[in-house]
C-alpha cells in the first residue's frame, strides 16, 4: 500500500504539470516556473513509475519541449519559460549545462522503454544523434572523456570541473539506453572506452595509463571516488549522486561498490535526518577552495557549510541513493533511506522543500520541488514493485 508521502507527491507532480511540461516548483519563486531538463527527466521517471497516465502524458510534453527548442548545435536547452511573450530559452547560466543533454536522452529512451514503443525513438532520432555528436565534441582532446566547466551541471554553484564523473557516468547511461534500442556496435565500443576511462582515473589501485598520473598518485584514492579531476588536479569530495549512478551502471567490482556506499551511509548516520549530503565534506571558510565557491553564483550565495551543493542533503540525490541501495541488494538500507525521505518531504505540512542544512536538519530552498517529491515515487515503487529503469 502506498505512503500518505506517496500520494501527496503524485499530486504535487499534477500540480507542476503545465501543457508545455513539468515545472521545476508549485511555488511561483525564482526561475522554478519553467520547463527544465534534468527536473523534468527526473520527474518522468517517476511518472512512469507511478504509471499515472496525466503524468506519463505530461512526461511527453516535457521531451517535446526540449527537442523543440534544442539548439542548432545539438544543446538541450537547461529550462525553458513560457509567457504569452512567447518562449524563452535557456542553456544555462554563467554556463552551459552538459547534464541538459544526456538528460533529454535518457528521458526519451526511458519513455520509449516503459511504453514498449521504438517509434519514439525513430521519432527523436535526429535530435539524439546531434546530442550524441555534441557529447564527443565536449571531449576537446578526444580521449572518451568529456570536459565539463565549472557550474556546468545540476550542482551548478559548487566546484566541480574538468572531468567530473557525474557527467561521464550520465553520459554512459544516455548511450546504454539509447543502445538498447539501436544495438549499435560503434556505441557498445564507445560505452566500453568511457567505462575504462572512468575506472583508471577514478577507483583506487588502478594500474592502468592515466590521465593525469602524478594527480592521481597525489589524490590516494581509497574509499570513494573523486567528484573530479583538472589539469589542476583532484577534487577529493565524495559525490553521493554520482556514486549512485555508478552503482546502478555497474562501474567497479561489488567490493569496491559497497565499500563507496558504506561510506555514505557512515556519514548519514551521524547527521539528524539520516539523508546522505550531495557533497562531503563540507567546504569551510578556512579551506582553499572557499573562494572558488564563494565567487560562483550568479545571485545570492548559497553555499555556507552544510547548506545546498556544499553539504546540504537534497531528497532528490537520496531517491537515486535509495535505488542503488536496492540495486546491492540492501532492501533494510534502500528503506532506511525510503523513511527518512518521507520524513524530510512531510516538514511544513509536506513541503517538499528543495534540500536541507544536514547539520542542523532545518529546511532549505524552495518549497513544493517537484523532484523531491520524485524521489518519494521511485524509491517507493521499486521497493513496492520492483520497478526498473534501462541501466
Amino acid at each position: 500500500m502506498s505512503s500518505s508521502v506517496y500520494h501527496k507527491a503524485i499530486e504535487l507532480l499534477h500540480k507542476v504539470s503545465s501543457p508545455q511540461g513539468f515545472e521545476a516548483s508549485a511555488n511561483d519563486v525564482s526561475n522554478y516556473k519553467r520547463v527544465w531538463a534534468r527536473d523534468g527527466v527526473i520527474c518522468g521517471l517517476a511518472a512512469l513509475a507511478s504509471n499515472d497516465a496525466k503524468l506519463i502524458a505530461t512526461f511527453q510534453k516535457t521531451l517535446q519541449t526540449l527537442a523543440t527548442y534544442q539548439h542548432e548545435n545539438g544543446t538541450i536547452p537547461s529550462n525553458v519559460y513560457f509567457s504569452e511573450k512567447g518562449a524563452e530559452v535557456s542553456y544555462g547560466g554563467l554556463a552551459g549545462r552538459v547534464d541538459a543533454v544526456t538528460w533529454f536522452i535518457i528521458g526519451v529512451c526511458q519513455l520509449a522503454h516503459y511504453k514498449k514503443e521504438s517509434e519514439i525513438i525513430k521519432l527523436y532520432s535526429k535530435q539524439i544523434e546531434k546530442a550524441i555528436h555534441l557529447l564527443e565534441c565536449w571531449e576537446f582532446n578526444n580521449n572518451h572523456l568529456m570536459y565539463v566547466p565549472i557550474s556546468g551541471n545540476w550542482a551548478d554553484e559548487y566546484i566541480t570541473e574538468g572531468y567530473v564523473l557525474y557527467d561521464q557516468l550520465l553520459r554512459i547511461w544516455a548511450l546504454k539506453s539509447y543502445n538498447h534500442f539501436v544495438q549499435s556496435e560503434e556505441i557498445t565500443l564507445k560505452i566500453k572506452a568511457i567505462t575504462e576511462k572512468i575506472e583508471h582515473n577514478f577507483l583506487p589501485n588502478s594500474k592502468s595509463e592515466k590521465v593525469h598520473p602524478k594527480a592521481y598518485q597525489e589524490a590516494q584514492i581509497k574509499e570513494f571516488m573523486p567528484c573530479s579531476f583538472s589539469p589542476a588536479g583532484y577534487k577529493m569530495y565524495f559525490d553521493a549522486f554520482a556514486h549512485a549512478l555508478a552503482v546502478l551502471l555497474s562501474i567497479g567490482d561489488t567490493d569496491f561498490k559497497r565499500t563507496a556506499m558504506t561510506y555514505g551511509e557512515k556519514i548519514k548516520e551521524n547527521l539528524p535526518l539520516q539523508l546522505v549530503p550531495a557533497f562531503w565534506p563540507p567546504i569551510q571558510h578556512t579551506d582553499w577552495e572557499w573562494n572558488i565557491l564563494k565567487s560562483n553564483c550568479k545571485y545570492e550565495f548559497r553555499n555556507q557549510p552544510y547548506e545546498f551543493h556544499n553539504g546540504g542533503s537534497w531528497p532528490m540525490v537520496n531517491g537515486f541513493y535509495g535505488l542503488a541501495l536496492h540495486h546491492l541488494g540492501l532492501k533494510q538500507e534502500c528503506e532506511n533511506i525510503l523513511n527518512a525521505l518521507n520524513q524530510a518531504n512531510t516538514v511544513s505540512d509536506f513541503g517538499f522543500y528543495e534540500n536541507f542544512n544536514s547539520k542542523t536538519g532545518e529546511p532549505n530552498g524552495v518549497r513544493f520541488c517537484a523532484w523531491s517529491a520524485a524521489a518519494t515515487i521511485l524509491v517507493e515503487k521499486t521497493m513496492e514493485e520492483n520497478f526498473k529503469l534501462i541501466f
